[in-house]
């Protein structure tokens, strides 16, 4: 019993193990392709409420308590809201919960643990994950049942269709000669979409739901929301031309927020963005053709980057760069020219300046974007 005891309070220690976490969250996303659609952040938010619960549950006695099985009651609601099926949801928890116990029996061994103590304490914690699972299939039932039974989830198939370029009957809210503006966002929270959803459908006749795990909707009229999670909106077309334009938007909202971004941008603010982020390996040869002279580990180099790419951001202009840097014109002027005289290079250069300032941009972007 000492031998048992002792095994699960070292399973216990590991509770908070970022990388614990972090290769069980591969683990459930490499084995369900609906729950790898989801937003990496979606899929941790669950697992980290899991492991948690399982090894208090362990640490308690062996018996969940109410805040894991709780946890498991909200994962199976919503991804029943998310459209993943209770299959492809119990697929993903499984290859969590295997990886899980193989990382802990190998560690077992390791500490030369009795093959009957590691026995005695997978057991302990399938007992926990059965429990868990029954919470879990059950909360998808009845969130599946109530969802399908309501209006809204013939409205969300629809969205889901149109979006997906599947033929789509095109009914009221919308007109199927009328232009919306498609809008996708990394938003996978069923609460926070819901409150979302109030706004971008402010506006006139709209469709809006969760689609391949994601807040995304077509709306007529799009709102100011300058502030909050981070969103991207292509320009007005019919319903039955807007599966290209999805996609195109899901391409730049992946590299907007790989760029920091928040709130409700137009897809054609985002156009160079997008289309750098597509080819990493070109960033790294003009960052390599043009940035030879600096060095990512001086913070004076990499100061001076920030400033000739803020300095491109504001069309070459002195005083709007020197007001976003919170620094004095001649400042900027002095490290343009020390970037210079490193780089040979002149990133404001006149001739062919539309060509030759992207390039730069975009090398500066990768060079800065490495880790000093």
């Amino acid at each position: 019993m000492q031998d048992i005891d002792a095994f699960l309070r070292l399973v216990v220690e590991r509770a908070d193990d970022p990388a614990l976490l972090e290769s069980t969250v591969r683990a459930a996303r490499s084995r369900s392709e609906l729950v790898a659609a989801l937003p990496e952040e979606e899929t941790r938010r669950h697992t980290r409420a899991l492991v948690r619960g399982v090894l208090a549950a362990l640490r308690e006695g062996g018996e969940p308590g109410g805040e894991v099985l709780a946890a498991a009651e909200r994962l199976g609601a919503d991804r029943a809201r998310q459209g993943v099926p209770v299959a492809a949801l119990l697929d993903g928890f499984q290859a969590g919960r295997s990886h899980l116990v193989g990382l802990l029996i190998e560690q077992g061994r390791r500490l030369r643990v009795p093959a009957d103590v590691l026995l005695d304490g997978v057991t302990r914690i399938d007992e926990i994950n059965t429990a868990l699972v029954h919470r879990m299939v059950h909360a998808h039932r009845i969130a599946e049942l109530e969802t399908a039974r309501t209006t809204r989830e013939g409205h969300v198939q629809t969205l889901r269709r149109l979006l997906h370029g599947e033929p789509a009957a095109v009914r009221p809210p919308l007109d199927p000669g009328a232009a919306y503006h498609c809008v996708v966002s990394d938003v996978s929270d069923p609460a926070v979409a819901s409150r979302l959803e109030s706004a971008l459908a402010a506006g006139g006749p709209a469709l809006c739901g969760l689609v391949d795990g994601r807040l995304a909707a077509l709306v007529t009229r799009l709102p100011e929301l300058r502030d909050g999670p981070l969103m991207v909106a292509a320009p007005a077309d019919r319903p039955a031309a807007i599966a290209p334009l999805y996609r195109l938007a899901r391409r730049a909202l992946e590299a907007a927020a790989a760029s920091g971004l928040t709130g409700l941008r137009p897809l054609t603010d985002l156009a160079l963005v997008t289309v750098t982020a597509a080819e990493p390996e070109l960033g790294r040869l003009l960052a390599a053709r043009l940035l030879g002279g600096l060095d990512p580990a001086d913070p004076f180099h990499r100061e001076l980057a920030e400033t000739v790419l803020a300095l491109l951001d504001h069309g070459g202009r002195i005083d709007p760069t020197a007001a976003a840097l919170h620094v004095h014109g001649n400042t900027v002027k002095y490290r343009l020219r020390r970037f210079q005289e490193l780089t040979g290079g002149n990133p404001a250069a006149a001739e062919n300046a539309v060509a030759h300032g992207a390039h730069w941009w975009w090398a500066l972007r990768e060079w800065i974007a490495r880790p000093p």
